[in-house]
């Protein structure tokens, strides 16, 4: 089981590939809306994992 540090370090790499595929998204909306729509896909699937992972953090500061 990963320590409480990579969890977290995890779940701050999450957020940056979260804020960057936003960005992109918001970039090709006009020019590329199916690209657009696919990044946005990406970002939904990522942000549902890193929802996890605060909560598996959570519980793991609570443990200690």
């Amino acid at each position: 089981m990963p320590s409480l540090a990579q969890m977290t370090g995890s779940l701050h790499i999450h957020n940056f590939y979260i804020g960057k595929l936003k960005a992109k998204q918001e970039q090709l909306f006009k020019s590329d809306p199916e690209l657009a729509m696919l990044l946005d896909n990406v970002a939904e699937v990522l942000s549902e994992h890193a929802v996890a992972l605060a909560d598996e953090i959570g519980e793991m500061e609570c443990d200690d």
